[in-house]
């Protein structure tokens, strides 16, 4: 047997793994722990897709685990409780502070509540920490509580020698006034264990109201990663100074009346408004009324002011692409300079040599000898918008956490995460791709480097940085972009044109071949994905599941998880999303119910109505051994136990203490 000692390299690398674990009984008690570790069922993850915005939903379904937590109640409790219990004890563990007030307003034997709700929040806790070690779950508890929350779990009524100890203990809780605290605190560890690592595929902006509360949940989250999706990379062009993405960013939040979370990123509107009321005052901009969802209520002249500041700002947009179009002539997008083709005097565009009636043709800042020209008011407010961009720290803040916890692609236990679409030729093999000019990838090669790519946007000294930022265009509606894969955008011909002809937009490849079982098989080959159990899971395309259509594709090898978190999106897909629950005994699809609000969570104990498909169950429980993580352990006990020989043939000396 060939050991690592036989290498002068590896010999170096083991005399600096023998820092951390200097002597035999070190190396070996951490081989042991590696071992038992191996033998734990394998953690609960949880994909989620195309959130939107839709921060309450997002934060509630966190909360309940995607319905696993109420799971866990039912099959803990069954008939022992009420209904009304169980769902009770399932909106205190969603929302303990809220709940809490409210129960103690009604409640008249608050200590006996107490009791028996400790003791049943200390089972439902002690289930879901099973599948960990003591290290791990202890972790995951607050100082506060720490000692106290690992005794309870560990001990049990059951124990006649210990039963009296355990009841000391909760009496000493309600005692001392530490109840709500100690209440709170497992409430959070129960969401915490629950699931093991969150997978995020995309698109937490636009349209919904909360992406900014959904950043903040994510910096705080203990263990997650994301795969960036159109809307993801859109607010990054706009943080790195990309005029045509900052005028994109903006009409989607006039489009929706959503402009919270560019309120909370402190961006300026003041100058855009100015410049809107001042060229568009007597345009009743029919085209750009804003979408009012339910709930979302604004008077007459608010709606109009955000309707000119629309069409302002989308007319800014079209030649601030056109700009970036012609800079850039090797994506072949000149045709979209869509002012380019518009007959001002006859009201008509000209697309595919096919001209088309206007809706309407009032385009006062449009030269139409040189129709994509910015006027001197909108290069100013241009530079305004562009440096209120730039130096939101809030926004800074975020775009870094989406740059430290995600890239384009990830492969986590045989499974290929993306937003969208990956390349391809009309005969699904995989498309090259020119990205820089003159270097052109496919596959896991264009994912890569285009990640690479969107972080040079962001480095001071990157000789690339200009093309870089100018990029984050062509992946928001490049016809290419794994992030867009269609024909064109069709956002002009939606404003302005009656033709409905004109708004299609044809998909690529990808969507067209995606139920091949062949081309999936390819795809996943070309990522060096292995397994027997292998699949592709993205979203960006939303699933018409009330018109029947199918999330699970290709056989089972692809699974789409946009079911339409976006209240936008509700009455189009029958639903409001799907979220993906990979545990140790196999994959579960959830699909959701609208979700109201968490103050009817809380005040009706009202859940968000879900049906879970099992899609595929393992023939054994899995274990950590069979995971990723399985295969770095293999890898640390294979080093340590070489380790363990280098001390025992006294090729390295351990040292005492």
């Amino acid at each position: 047997m060939k050991h690592l000692t036989d290498n002068e390299t590896d010999l170096h690398y083991l005399q600096l793994l023998a820092q951390s674990f200097p002597t035999v009984a070190d190396a070996s008690t951490e081989i042991i722990n590696l071992e038992a570790i191996m033998a734990l069922p394998k953690g609960t993850e949880h994909f989620l897709a195309d959130i939107h915005g839709e921060s309450e939903a997002f934060r509630h379904i966190l909360k309940n685990a995607s319905g696993n937590i109420k799971r866990k109640v039912n099959e803990l409790f069954g008939n022992d409780i009420r209904e009304s219990e169980k769902k009770e004890l399932c909106t205190l563990i969603y929302y303990p502070e809220e709940k809490l007030e409210l129960i103690k307003a009604q409640e008249k034997d608050i200590e006996d509540w107490y009791r028996i709700t400790i003791h049943q929040l200390v089972k439902v806790c002690r289930d879901v920490s099973s599948k960990y070690t003591r290290s791990k779950v202890r972790k995951s508890l607050p100082p506060d509580f720490a000692y106290i929350i690992e005794e309870l779990l560990h001990e049990s009524l059951s124990d006649n020698d210990k039963a009296a100890y355990v009841s000391v203990i909760v009496n000493t809780i309600i005692s001392t006034g530490r109840a709500d605290d100690f209440i709170c605190a497992i409430c959070n560890v129960i969401q915490r264990l629950s699931i093991d690592q969150l997978h995020i595929l995309g698109d937490i902006y636009d349209r919904g109201p909360g992406a900014h509360k959904i950043m903040d949940t994510l910096r705080q989250y203990h263990s997650w990663d994301i795969q960036w999706g159109n809307h993801d990379v859109l607010w990054m062009g706009a943080a790195a100074g990309n005029d045509a993405c900052i005028c994109n960013v903006l009409r989607l939040c006039l489009r929706y009346a959503n402009l919270a979370t560019i309120e909370e990123y402190g961006i300026n509107l003041v100058p855009l408004a100015t410049f809107a009321l001042d060229v568009y005052g007597n345009d009743p901009c029919l085209e750009f009324q804003p979408k009012l969802l339910p709930g979302n209520q604004m008077d007459e002249k608010t709606q109009q002011l955000t309707a000119k500041m629309h069409k302002a700002i989308a007319v800014l947009q079209f030649k601030t692409e056109a700009e970036i179009y012609n800079r850039r002539p090797e994506w072949q997008m000149q045709h979209r300079c869509m002012l380019s083709h518009i007959d001002y005097e006859k009201g008509k565009c000209t697309i595919d040599g096919k001209a088309y009636e206007m809706k309407s043709c009032n385009f006062p800042t449009v030269d139409p000898k040189a129709p994509n020209q910015l006027t001197a008011e909108e290069a100013d407010l241009m530079q305004k918008l562009r440096h209120s961009f730039r130096i939101s720290e809030k926004l800074h803040k975020h775009i870094r956490t989406l740059l430290s916890h995600g890239c384009m692609y990830a492969i986590s236990n045989s499974n290929l995460l993306f937003h969208a679409a990956i390349p391809l030729n009309d005969d699904g093999s995989l498309k090259e791709v020119e990205i820089y000019p003159g270097k052109r990838f496919a596959g896991k090669d264009l994912m890569h480097n285009i990640g690479m790519m969107v972080r040079e946007a962001f480095q001071n000294d990157s000789v690339d940085k200009d093309y870089a930022r100018d990029y984050f265009l062509y992946l928001w509606c490049g016809q290419d972009s794994p992030l867009f894969c269609k024909s064109k955008m069709a956002t002009f011909e939606r404003y302005f044109l009656a033709d409905k002809e004109t708004y299609k937009e044809e998909k690529g490849n990808y969507f067209k071949l995606r139920d091949s079982e062949e081309v999936c098989d390819r795809i996943l080959d070309a990522f060096g994905v292995k397994g027997t159990n292998r699949h592709i899971i993205n979203g960006h395309v939303p699933v018409h599941a009330g018109s029947g259509e199918n999330p699970i594709k290709a056989g089972g090898k692809l699974m789409v998880i946009d079911g339409g978190f976006s209240e936008a999106y509700h009455k189009e897909t029958g639903i409001a999303g799907y979220t993906l629950v990979y545990h140790s005994r196999g994959f579960q699809l959830v699909q959701h119910e609208p979700f109201t609000s968490a103050r009817d969570a809380v005040m009706r104990e009202t859940d968000i109505k879900s049906t879970t498909q099992i899609i595929e169950m393992s023939a054994h429980r899995m274990l950590v051994a069979d995971t990723d993580k399985g295969e770095e352990l293999r890898t640390q006990i294979a080093d340590l136990k070489e380790l363990l020989y280098a001390y025992r043939h006294g090729i390295i000396t351990e040292r005492r203490r």
